[in-house]
Protein backbone atom coordinates (compact mmCIF):
# COMPACT_ATOMS: atom_id res chain seq x y z
CA UNK A 1 0.00 0.00 0.00
CA UNK A 2 2.73 2.20 1.48
CA UNK A 3 4.59 1.22 -2.06
CA UNK A 4 1.63 2.17 -4.42
CA UNK A 5 1.30 6.07 -2.67
CA UNK A 6 5.05 6.12 -2.94
CA UNK A 7 4.32 5.42 -6.93
CA UNK A 8 1.15 7.56 -7.35
CA UNK A 9 3.28 10.87 -5.52
CA UNK A 10 6.08 9.83 -7.43
CA UNK A 11 4.56 9.97 -11.07
CA UNK A 12 2.41 12.99 -9.97
CA UNK A 13 5.85 15.22 -9.03
CA UNK A 14 6.84 14.25 -12.71
CA UNK A 15 3.93 15.21 -14.20
CA UNK A 16 3.89 18.22 -12.56
CA UNK A 17 7.73 18.93 -13.50
CA UNK A 18 7.23 17.70 -17.05
CA UNK A 19 3.82 20.53 -17.43
CA UNK A 20 6.39 23.22 -15.90
CA UNK A 21 9.26 22.20 -18.07
CA UNK A 22 6.56 22.64 -20.86
CA UNK A 23 5.41 25.84 -19.93
CA UNK A 24 9.24 27.44 -19.46
CA UNK A 25 9.71 26.02 -23.55
CA UNK A 26 6.50 27.92 -24.06
CA UNK A 27 7.68 31.06 -22.17
CA UNK A 28 11.00 31.31 -23.89
CA UNK A 29 9.24 30.84 -27.72
CA UNK A 30 6.62 33.38 -26.61
CA UNK A 31 9.81 35.61 -25.48
CA UNK A 32 11.56 35.09 -28.69
CA UNK A 33 8.92 35.82 -30.97
CA UNK A 34 8.43 39.16 -29.40
CA UNK A 35 11.86 40.04 -29.36
CA UNK A 36 11.95 39.13 -33.24
CA UNK A 37 8.67 41.27 -33.48
CA UNK A 38 10.15 44.39 -31.82
CA UNK A 39 13.49 44.11 -33.96
CA UNK A 40 11.37 44.32 -36.63
CA UNK A 41 9.55 47.29 -35.93
CA UNK A 42 12.23 49.19 -33.84
CA UNK A 43 15.60 48.62 -35.40
CA UNK A 44 18.06 48.21 -32.82
CA UNK A 45 20.19 51.44 -31.92
CA UNK A 46 23.40 50.90 -34.40
CA UNK A 47 21.36 51.20 -37.16
CA UNK A 48 19.01 54.28 -36.66
CA UNK A 49 18.55 56.63 -39.54
CA UNK A 50 19.53 53.98 -42.08
CA UNK A 51 19.00 56.38 -44.76
CA UNK A 52 21.62 59.21 -43.15
CA UNK A 53 24.90 58.18 -43.25
CA UNK A 54 27.09 58.78 -39.62
CA UNK A 55 28.76 61.91 -40.53
CA UNK A 56 24.78 63.60 -40.76
CA UNK A 57 24.26 62.25 -37.55
CA UNK A 58 27.29 63.50 -36.03
CA UNK A 59 26.56 66.77 -37.62
CA UNK A 60 23.21 67.09 -36.04
CA UNK A 61 24.65 65.72 -32.36
CA UNK A 62 27.01 68.32 -32.62
CA UNK A 63 24.55 71.29 -33.75
CA UNK A 64 22.13 70.08 -31.06
CA UNK A 65 25.36 70.02 -28.40
CA UNK A 66 26.03 73.31 -29.10
CA UNK A 67 22.30 74.88 -29.63
CA UNK A 68 22.23 73.68 -26.15
CA UNK A 69 25.32 75.22 -25.33
CA UNK A 70 23.95 78.25 -26.38
CA UNK A 71 20.53 77.94 -24.25
CA UNK A 72 22.70 77.53 -20.95
CA UNK A 73 24.80 80.59 -21.43
CA UNK A 74 21.42 82.55 -21.92
CA UNK A 75 20.30 80.69 -18.80
CA UNK A 76 23.01 81.85 -17.01
CA UNK A 77 22.96 85.84 -18.09
CA UNK A 78 19.67 85.59 -17.47
CA UNK A 79 20.24 84.43 -13.61
CA UNK A 80 23.20 86.66 -13.37
CA UNK A 81 21.34 89.82 -14.61
CA UNK A 82 18.12 88.83 -12.16
CA UNK A 83 20.99 88.68 -9.66
CA UNK A 84 21.65 92.11 -10.41
CA UNK A 85 18.64 93.44 -10.40
CA UNK A 86 17.65 91.97 -7.39
CA UNK A 87 20.93 93.40 -5.72
CA UNK A 88 19.82 96.43 -6.70
CA UNK A 89 16.46 96.60 -5.93
CA UNK A 90 17.42 96.39 -2.31
CA UNK A 91 19.92 98.62 -2.32
CA UNK A 92 16.92 101.13 -3.53
CA UNK A 93 14.72 99.77 -0.73
CA UNK A 94 17.61 100.46 1.43
CA UNK A 95 17.99 103.72 0.48
CA UNK A 96 14.25 104.55 0.48
CA UNK A 97 14.19 103.64 4.47
CA UNK A 98 17.14 105.36 4.97
CA UNK A 99 14.79 108.57 3.57
CA UNK A 100 12.37 107.86 5.62
CA UNK A 101 13.98 107.44 8.46
CA UNK A 102 16.19 110.81 7.90
CA UNK A 103 12.55 112.50 7.44
CA UNK A 104 10.80 111.10 10.17
CA UNK A 105 7.98 109.43 8.10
Amino acid sequence: MMKTYSTALLLSLLSLTSHMAHADIIDDAIGNIQQAINDAYKPSSDSVYHDEPQSQNDARSRQYDSRYRQLEDRRRQLDDRQRQLDQERRQLDEQEQQLEDEYGR
